[in-house]
Order: C-alpha cells, then sequence, then structure tokens
C-alpha cells in the first residue's frame, strides 16, 4: 500500500509540475513546434490553487488533460485544498486517486468545461478507527489459530492412523469374540476351576479357558486399592466370597498387560512359587478401557513390605529364600516335549515383585518385562514395550550396556546378580546373638533414594562395590554361608556367577543341616 502511494504521489506531483513551473505553456511550446499547432480548442482552462504556474494571472491555468480539486490532511489534523491542471499523460489514472495512502487525501477531476473545478468539493476519506484495527488483528489472529489447530489435527490423525495400523500389524489377546458370559456352576471355587482346567488340559498349567477368564472378571467385586506402580493399580477383589488381587494397567501399559498375560499363560507355567494367575481381560465401553490381571490374593502384601515390618530366624530366612529361588529356578529352566515350556528370564528382580504367602514362603510375581527363549529356532522373544527394569537392582553389564541381547544366557545371569541383592536384604533382618539390622534397600548407604544410571555405574561397574556385611555375620554360620551365596551371585564377571539351580541345591543343603522341613 506504501508503495502504490509514492508511485502516485510522485506521479501527480509531477504532473502539477508540468502543468505549474517554468513557464507553464510557453515553454511547452518551445520544447515542441508541434505543441505549437495544438488548437485553443482542445485545451482547458482550469482555477487553480496552491499549484498554479509561476506566469499565472487571476489563479488559472490551461491543461490539455484534467481539472483538479484535492483535499488533503496535513500533520496536525489540517486539511489543505489545492486545485489546477493535470496533464493528459497518466492524468486519467491519477484521478482515480484512492484514500489508501499514508495520509488522508480526496481529489476529483474534471473535463466537462471551463474552470470545472470550481465547482468541486472533494472530502476527506472517514479514519481508521482503532476499532477497525483491533478488528484486523482479531480476525488474522483467528485465521492464524485455524490454521495451527487444523495443522495440529491433522499431526494427531496421522499419528492415530499409524498407531491404529501398528497395533493392527501385532498379536492381541482374543476372546474369539465370544461376548457372553459361560455358566460357572455355584460352589465351584477358583481352586476347583483351575484343577478342572488342568485336568482336560493334560495337566499343561495353561490356565482357565478364556471364556472362563471373562466370565470373572465381570463377576469381581473390587474392594480396596492395596497397591499402585509405574504400570498402574493394584486392588484387592473378592469373587464368590474369595479374595484375589486385581493389577489394573493403565492404558498405557497396555505391552506389559499383554506380556504378562502371555507368560502366565506359557505351558507348564503353573508354579507353587510363581503367582497364581486366575484370569485376564480387557473392559470398556469405547470412551475408556481397563486392562485387568487377576491373581491369586496374597496379604502379607510383597517381600519389601515384609521385610520391613518383620524380623527373621534362620528358618523363616532359609524358606524365605528356597522359595524364592525355586520359583526363579522354575522360570528359567526349559522343560522339553510336545507343549514344552521354554526357558524364560524375569528381567525386573526385585524385593518388590516378589510376595509373601501365609506359610511364609515366596512366590514371583510382575512379569511384564520377562523375556523367552525359542530353543528350537535359538531366539531370545524380547518384548517390544519400552519399560526398563529398577536401576538399583541392575547389574553392570546392563549398566555400562555391554550385555549381548542376544544370548539368552545373558539375562538369565541378570535375573541371578538381582536375587544376590535381594537375599542380602533378608539377611539384614534375620536375628543371630539378639542382634538385627533395620531394613534397607541394596547400596542405600552409597546412592541416593531414586539413584540415577551414573550413580550406579559408577558405585557397581567404575568402583566395584557390593552391599557391605554385618560383623556378625562372621559368627554366625548360617548368615555366613548366606553371605558367600549372595556374593557368587553377583560377582561383577556374569559367567562366574552361581545358577538358579546350584543355588537351590545349596539352600536344599542348608536347610538339610538345620533340620528345616519346608
Amino acid at each position: 500500500v506504501l508503495r502504490l502511494w509514492l508511485q502516485q504521489t510522485n506521479m501527480l506531483d509531477t504532473m502539477l509540475l508540468k502543468n505549474g513551473w517554468k513557464g507553464g505553456l510557453e515553454r511547452r511550446v518551445e520544447e515542441s513546434s508541434s505543441m505549437a499547432t495544438v488548437s485553443a480548442q482542445n485545451m482547458l482552462w482550469c482555477h487553480c490553487y496552491h499549484h498554479c504556474p509561476e506566469d499565472s494571472v487571476n489563479n488559472t491555468c490551461m491543461t490539455d488533460g484534467y481539472c483538479f480539486t484535492m483535499v488533503e490532511e496535513e500533520e496536525g489534523g489540517l486539511a489543505v485544498l489545492t486545485a489546477g491542471c493535470l496533464g493528459l499523460a497518466g492524468s486519467e489514472f491519477q484521478c482515480r486517486d484512492t484514500w489508501n495512502a499514508r495520509s488522508r487525501r480526496a481529489l476529483e477531476c474534471c473535463t466537462d468545461q471551463d474552470y470545472c473545478n470550481r465547482d468541486l468539493h472533494p472530502t476527506l476519506p472517514p479514519l481508521v478507527t482503532s476499532d477497525y484495527v483491533d478488528s484486523s488483528i482479531q480476525y488474522m489472529a483467528l485465521f492464524i489459530s485455524i490454521t495451527v489447530c487444523s495443522i495440529i489435527l491433522g499431526l494427531i490423525l496421522v499419528f492415530c492412523y499409524f498407531r491404529y495400523k501398528r497395533q493392527e500389524s501385532r498379536p492381541r489377546y482374543s476372546i474369539d469374540l465370544e461376548q457372553e458370559e459361560t455358566y460357572i456352576p455355584p460352589g465351584e471355587s477358583l481352586k476347583d476351576l483351575i484343577e478342572h482346567s488342568r485336568s482336560i488340559g493334560s495337566g499343561s498349567g495353561s490356565g482357565l479357558p478364556l471364556l472362563v477368564q471373562r466370565t470373572i472378571a465381570k463377576q469381581i467385586q473390587m474392594v480396596k486399592q492395596i497397591g499402585k506402580g509405574r504400570y498402574g493399580e493394584v486392588w484387592m477383589g473378592k469373587w464368590r466370597g474369595e479374595r484375589v488381587a486385581v493389577k489394573v494397567f493403565f492404558t498405557t501399559e497396555e505391552e506389559s498387560w499383554f506380556r504378562e498375560t502371555e507368560i502366565y499363560q506359557t505351558f507348564l507355567m503353573r508354579h507353587d512359587n510363581i503367582l497364581g494367575f486366575i484370569a485376564a481381560d480387557i473392559k470398556g465401553t469405547g470412551s475408556w478401557t481397563q486392562l485387568y490381571l487377576i491373581t491369586d490374593y496374597h496379604e502379607n502384601g510383597s517381600l519389601y513390605d515384609y521385610l520391613k515390618s518383620n524380623t527373621l530366624d534362620v528358618k523363616a530366612l532359609l524358606k524365605l529364600a528356597y522359595s524364592s529361588i525355586s520359583g526363579l529356578c522354575h522360570l528359567h529352566t526349559e522343560i522339553y516335549g510336545t507343549q514344552g515350556k521354554p526357558a524364560i528370564a524375569h528381567r525386573d528382580l526385585k524385593s518388590k515383585n516378589i510376595l509373601v504367602k501365609k506359610n511364609g514362603s515366596c512366590c514371583i510375581a510382575d512379569l511384564g518385562l520377562a523375556v523367552k527363549f525359542n530353543s528350537d529356532t535359538n531366539e531370545v522373544d524380547i518384548p517390544p514395550n519400552l519399560r526398563v527394569g529398577t536401576k538399583r537392582y541392575m547389574p553392570p553389564e546392563v549398566l555400562d550396556e555391554t550385555l549381548n541381547r542376544s544370548y539368552f544366557q545373558s539375562f538369565i545371569m541378570a535375573d541371578m546378580y538381582s536375587f544376590g541383592l535381594i537375599v542380602w536384604e533378608m539377611a539384614r533382618r534375620c536375628i543371630s546373638g539378639g542382634i538385627v539390622e533395620e531394613y534397607q534397600l541394596p547400596y542405600h548407604d552409597l546412592v541416593p533414594t531414586d539413584p540415577s544410571y551414573e550413580d550406579m555405574r559408577e558405585v557397581v561397574c567404575i568402583k566395584k562395590q557390593r552391599p557391605s556385611f554385618a560383623n556378625r555375620w562372621s559368627s554366625d554360620e548360617c548368615l555366613r554361608q548366606m553371605g558367600k551365596l549372595m556374593s557368587e551371585c553377583w560377582a561383577h564377571n556374569p559367567a562366574s556367577r552361581l545358577t538358579a539351580l546350584r543355588v537351590k541345591k545349596t539352600l536344599a543343603k542348608m536347610l538339610e543341616s538345620q533340620d528345616i522341613k519346608l
């Protein structure tokens, strides 16, 4: 707009000068002999004011173009009137002057008779008010907002589309589209249902039929929340009066839910020292979704909670340790056969992921990060979710990123390192000579409460430090042997660590020497 105004102003001023300075009509006659032949009847006399030629007489001028009258607002708001002659060349364009200029101005032209511009009375265009400016800004802001929102919406739709395609391309937990509940006879307990499914499934231990699982999930009554973690919440629920644990996963943790469900339903997975699986189901109405994993309920809670509030004697210590390693040994062991069990590594073993039963034995839980080994193809089946283990329990090869992910035995040995730390937690709470230490997490005196990878790497990998032993352990035969056992589990070199089977046999001998029967 500014450029257009400058062009118009320059052209107008030039044309006015042509008609108003240095000799007017006489000068043109001198410059071109052809102009002398122009007849007087083709010339137009105009009234001039403020733009008169130097030799103007009685405020008049002569032109071959137009007479004009112009009103223009100067600085300070003063309106100035100007009149005069416009040359023929370009005057038609100038007479179409618009108000879109830097200053307010109005120009009117005429050619109908001499001095016709005396009757012209141009008026200034209306002021551009602040309301108009504000309105323009608002429209511009609205346009920009709509454009940005449209782009964001488009990106979201593209993201959702690819996420949908990705989910469709992977296997999903399915119930074969059966929507109705199956009939479970009155008086049937969960134990009866599980035993019945094992008998008709040739003892496979792969869990209840999927439709039975859905029926149980629909009939669960939530009682109270008993825990919460990064994956979701844990509730105590009831089914026909029996207490069960219901793990409710966040929708962002669908991969963990799917993986844990898949692992629990592996053939021959059921074991006394692995948390008893009952059912899994997806419940939702379209606007929300809940991922349920229903297991046995153990009122003592996790080993972490149990050790914080209870001290141990030698028998209780050995029972906790032996039952824990028995569950881990079953996980690690491959069972061959037509429908055998693959070897499984836990990958997130810690005291919070081991539960204490009412009889004082343990069972291993939280298999959302577990990896399986297919011996037929020699492949390691690693879950695709983004969760990682607990930094405090990570072995040196994980912390320094030297673990060979294509070698399954690497994951087995990583579990054994974590198990050594768990045994240390147990041993601290065992009374000997009337002395017992308060419960602490491994490396409590070496790293912060929520350690970073760098904190753990410096202590475990660089300084090669391990949890310390109390002096009293050396004077107690059981604790001395437990100290030796855990040291061989958390060795820096994975190949030097004891296997789960070796630890299980060692603890069995210790139980026998103490004349303890489980």
